[in-house]
């Protein structure tokens, strides 16, 4: 982890804020098989272009090693100013690896440029980090971020909720965590990682759902879900959310 604040510090120099840990990583539930490394890094001001090359030339080598970075870059303008979606300056994840390694070979700046970009994302990484969240090094969480209102959380949450419901058959684990995580909320207003919202639903969630609980909990690939078991799942979870909303 460190690796990932050193290198990032020495890129952006004197315009560091703070280096800043969400996910799973900094709420205990963090798997080495599936788990990303969630980061927020605050700058002073807006990245350079140059700078954004560098950030995303190391981030292509140090994401999968071994773990996958998910990392974005926010100034103190942007979050002063709150506005959902929110702007960002910069972002790496894995979903990313392609666009950039294109630009910087290809010598483009389709997506290494000057422009800021919303991301609806943010609202919620913001709110877990300020429950949750660890200052790994720099100013504290609280006197950088400012609260998020519970409207944009949830507005936030619930894209990642959409998509999940049609993804369930796909990535049967991820989204019925999720899906759990999100009622959860909805349901106690508690902020929770994909693992604590398992434990939550194997004993709070009816229990004919327990099987397929289990199953997501276990987390081996090689589980097979019937279709049924997952429409079933499915249809509660987003009836009892529709009637939390």
């Amino acid at each position: 982890m460190f690796y990932l604040l050193d290198g990032t510090k020495e890129m952006i120099s004197e315009k560091f804020i703070g280096f800043y840990i969400h996910g799973s990583l900094a709420m205990g539930g963090f798997n080495p098989k599936s788990s990303d490394i969630d980061v927020l890094v605050v700058t002073n001001s807006l990245l350079a272009i140059n700078i954004k090359v560098e950030l995303a030339q190391f981030f292509l080598i140090n994401s999968n090693n071994p773990f996958p970075v998910e990392i974005s870059f926010m100034n103190g303008e942007q979050l002063e100013d709150w506005k959902h979606p929110s702007l960002f300056d910069f972002h790496y994840s894995e979903n990313w690896r392609e666009r950039y390694e294109k630009d910087l070979s290809n010598g483009t700046s389709l997506y290494i440029n000057d422009k800021q970009i919303q991301d609806a994302d943010l609202a919620a990484h913001i709110t877990i980090t300020k429950h949750r969240g660890i200052c790994l090094e720099g100013s504290p969480i609280n006197n950088v971020f400012p609260s998020i209102p519970r409207s944009d959380y949830i507005t936030s949450i619930m894209c990642d909720f959409e998509d999940c419901l049609e993804d369930i058959e796909r990535n049967p684990i991820y989204c019925t965590l999720n899906l759990i995580r999100v009622y959860w909320y909805l349901k106690e207003g508690i902020i929770s990682s994909k693992q604590e919202a398992g434990n939550w639903g194997l004993s709070s969630l009816p229990k004919d759902l327990n099987s397929t609980i289990q199953k997501v909990i276990s987390g081996y690939d090689s589980i097979d879900f019937d279709k049924k078991e997952l429409q079933k799942f499915k249809d509660y979870i987003y009836r009892n959310v529709q009637m939390l909303l």
